[in-house]
């Protein structure tokens, strides 16, 4: 009896063994890949002129690692000794890649923004010199991509983008870069989703992966197994693992296309705050189903506005293409030109209704917008993200709990931008902002009102309570 239970024991390991050892040989290799699309992937080192504030002279690096703008609260360009404080020169690292043989260069548009100076660094199998200079031919700041050019007296290796709207969720994928200084360096992982919002602004549809991506990592590809670009790394979530996001290749080779070309990159304009359609809202609304794009308010003389367009309607269709939310409608109005007219179908009182509207100009805009985002889209502009954090009302409950008379913001999540010294843009999640510009802030409209503000002044005080500890972070604004 005790042999036939070994022998049984024997025959399931053998098998188990067996299952592993093939479905190992199953997994892909990645080698031949990674040889043929890495001498096309660059190295992208800046240089920003900063103020130097009299506490980082004093403490160093302690306050060089904060967010962007923290110097700004202990006295902002002035030293402790009341002198104008120096001027240093602020460097950073991201990736980028060739996309063709005489030189133009795909990355973020928060990798070179506001940069002094842009150099390249290229695989050793390709040059062996010295970095090169690259010029910025041009850039979107929405959409966060860049197009740059260098010239070396040799043809280039370069990818080519492939659809990502043929990826497949669970799909193999390969990323190269340059995180934390470590040149090309390669990474595997899958597609984990697709059309994801994570908050970055009105063009809020990435790719997910699980691909090792890191600070540094911005601006470089995102490959599939035909060592296609099917994505430009861009972010991580700030407290999370193996969870990194992408542009698709679709949406960045058009307007890197357009950028190459010298086409000023334009988007229509509806001129409304908008938000998505829950459950209850439909039912409210007597709406068959939760879709479209409800129209919070509209800003009087824009087209919207012109066409006919009130407050409570919903936007369910855009020349006949139906809306499912807010970010298709965004979507679908930012493919139109400024000018062109647009057939938009809303419900209104229990019925559909069509307007003509005459689309303005994103661009000219923009500046009257600093919407901050919410998870559920309630009382929040959805359309800059200025703040880069997702945020909702404290409930009474939690107010009592954290002893906070006025109320607050929690923060529910922070997005990382992957350059080499990015950090979450002011909080991170559980934080609760209590005061922005030292006014106390309850609901989102309360902080949208302060961060409009304070947007000429390029920043914003806020106070956070942390964990019961009352702290502030100063937040940068605008590019």
């Amino acid at each position: 009896m005790y042999l036939k239970k070994a022998f049984t024991a024997v025959i399931v390991l053998t098998a188990f063994v067996l299952a592993q050892t093939a479905r190992a040989e199953n997994l892909p290799d990645f080698s031949e890949l990674a040889a043929a699309s890495g001498p096309a992937v660059v190295n992208i080192n800046t240089e920003r002129t900063a103020n130097v504030s009299g506490p980082e002279d004093m403490f160093g690096d302690m306050f060089r690692n904060m967010p962007p703008g923290f110097d700004r609260f202990f006295g902002g360009p002035f030293n402790n000794r009341g002198q104008k404080a120096p001027k240093r020169k602020q460097k950073s690292l991201g990736s980028g890649f060739l996309i063709s043989a005489d030189g133009y260069i795909v990355t973020n548009n928060h990798v070179v923004a506001d940069a002094d100076s842009i150099r390249v660094t290229l695989d050793e199998s390709v040059y062996k010199g010295e970095p090169v200079k690259a010029k910025l031919i041009g850039s979107d700041e929405e959409t966060d991509l860049a197009l740059l050019k260098i010239d070396v007296d040799k043809q280039l290796p370069f990818l080519k983008f492939g659809s990502s709207a043929n990826l497949k969720i669970g799909e193999w994928l390969l990323a190269i870069g340059n995180p934390f200084g470590l040149d090309h360096s390669v990474t595997a992982g899958i597609l984990s989703a697709k059309g994801r919002r994570i908050n970055a602004g009105a063009f809020d549809n990435f790719l997910q992966t699980d691909c090792a991506i890191n600070p540094g990592n911005s601006g470089g590809p995102l490959l599939n197994m035909k060592g296609e670009v099917i994505g430009i790394n861009t972010a991580i979530i700030a407290s999370g693992q193996g969870i990194g996001f992408a542009v698709p290749s679709d949406l960045a080779n058009d307007i890197i296309s357009k950028l190459k070309g010298g086409k000023k990159i334009s988007r229509g304009w509806l001129g409304v705050v908008i938000q998505d359609v829950d459950e209850n809202t439909a039912k409210a609304l007597d709406m068959k189903d939760a879709h479209g794009a409800l129209v919070a308010s509209v800003q009087e003389g824009q087209p919207a506005d012109k066409a006919g367009i009130k407050e409570g309607d919903v936007i369910v269709s855009v020349d006949g293409q139906n809306i499912k939310d807010t970010a298709e409608l965004l979507a679908a109005i930012a493919k139109k030109a400024p000018g062109s007219d647009a057939k938009v179908t809303v419900w209104r009182e229990g019925a559909a209704k069509e307007f003509t509207v005459k689309l303005g100009d994103r661009s000219e805009n923009l500046s009257a917008e600093n919407g901050i985002q919410t998870r559920d889209g309630s009382e929040a502009k959805k359309s800059e993200g200025t703040l880069g954090l997702s945020v909702r009302p404290l409930t009474r409950d939690e107010a009592k709990a954290f002893k906070i008379k006025d109320g607050g913001l929690a923060i529910l999540f922070a997005v990382y931008l992957l350059t080499q010294h990015s950090k979450p843009n002011g909080g991170r999640e559980g934080d609760i902002i209590v005061k922005a510009s030292m006014k106390p802030v309850s609901t989102v409209a309360d902080l949208t009102k302060q961060v409009s503000e304070c947007t000429k002044r390029g920043a914003i005080l806020l106070q956070i309570n942390r964990r019961g500890d009352l702290i502030f972070r100063t937040v940068k604004l605008g590019k």
